[in-house]
């Protein structure tokens, strides 16, 4: 597809890669750089565990270094959240609070919650799988400019509830929180109620829904908000914006299942979990991808210089059997387009 042609697709389907540039203008410092920040919190595991996300949470000291230099600190309150992981993992997933003149003039300013995104097991692939979800979130990147801003870090970890108090160095993933993405588009976050699909954004839909089938996610729902957070513009449309994605095909971890009302046996079979829209905007949305494939794979090289060698290339051949689909007429109609709900 000719560029002119696409700047006029773009436009005619609301999407515009003008306001895209301006808004990554805006990234928290914290966000501007991938380059790997050790960080170190301590906390009793047990007691976040069983608190309810809704009860206080843990005070403390979140500790930092970029680039080797010296120890810097902010308070921080932890808090447990989630709900599989919750449960069925060793570490729960966190999001802390920082209050705004406290983070003033640091890395962190800018910022009043974060997600923290852990391993989910202890073991010595966890890192890999954790390493593999980072890189789903920097996939969609330039795919979408409706995304998550995320940072990978190194996390020394240390549960003060153990009587040893013992310590664990692992990977993690700061995830900006959802009311900074709705701020950096003049939106709002549109919580706590079920939605018809079919009054989202047509085109962000179909390419978040292109997106979800790339990864082989289908541990997702935009109408009842799971793992889909909905933001609305200024000019009213609705905008799902993805996230948690160990559920994936593309991470594969070994926990990972797929629901038996499905017909696949494992996430690593993609299926297409999007609503049913005109085929001409199907067909505008492959033609996206197509266009921006080198991107995605600059963004997969970039991220990848964080995951284990012997994982790469099982990872480049579910990206490129992904735009192998897109390649082909056939395979698109039969794999994507026909199995659109509602068809």
């Amino acid at each position: 597809m000719g560029s002119i042609f696409t700047i006029f697709l773009l436009f005619s389907f609301g999407w515009s890669n003008l306001s895209w540039s301006q808004q990554e203008l805006k990234k928290a410092s914290l966000f501007q750089d991938d380059k790997l920040l050790d960080v170190r919190l301590s906390y009793s595991f047990k007691e976040v565990k069983s608190r309810k996300s809704d009860e206080e949470g843990k005070s403390g000291f979140l500790h930092y270094r970029e680039n080797g230099q010296a120890w810097d600190s902010i308070p921080v309150v932890a808090r447990g959240r989630g709900n599989f992981r919750r449960e069925q993992c060793f570490f729960t997933p966190l999001k802390v609070h920082m209050k705004k003149k406290e983070v003033k003039g640091t890395l962190f300013e800018g910022n009043k919650t974060l997600k923290v995104v852990l391993p989910c097991q202890n073991a010595r692939d966890a890192n890999d799988f954790l390493v593999k979800e980072y890189i789903c979130y920097k996939l969609y990147e330039p795919l979408s400019p409706y995304h998550f801003n995320s940072r990978l870090i190194n996390l020394n970890l240390t549960d003060e509830g153990s009587k040893q108090q013992k310590g664990y160095d692992i990977r993690a993933i700061f995830i900006e929180d959802d009311g900074l993405v709705a701020d950096r588009f003049g939106g709002k976050l549109h919580k706590g109620r079920e939605m018809n699909p079919m009054r989202l954004q047509d085109t962000a839909s179909v390419v978040h829904d292109f997106f979800q089938y790339f990864i082989g996610n289908t541990d997702w729902s935009a109408a009842v908000q799971h793992n889909v957070t909905i933001m609305q513009l200024p000019n009213a449309a609705y905008i799902p914006l993805c996230y948690d994605f160990d559920m994936t095909g593309m991470v594969n971890a070994q926990y990972a299942t797929v629901s038996e009302k499905l017909n696949i046996n494992s996430v690593r079979q993609r299926l297409y979990r999007g609503f049913c829209r005109d085929e001409s905007l199907f067909q505008y949305v492959r033609a996206y991808y197509l266009e921006r494939e080198t991107l995605v794979w600059e963004a997969f090289d970039q991220a990848a210089v964080h995951l284990n060698p012997k994982e790469i290339p099982a990872m480049k051949q579910y990206i490129k059997e992904f735009f192998d689909v897109l390649k082909s007429d056939k395979k698109f109609k039969d794999e994507m387009y026909s199995r659109c709900r509602g068809a």
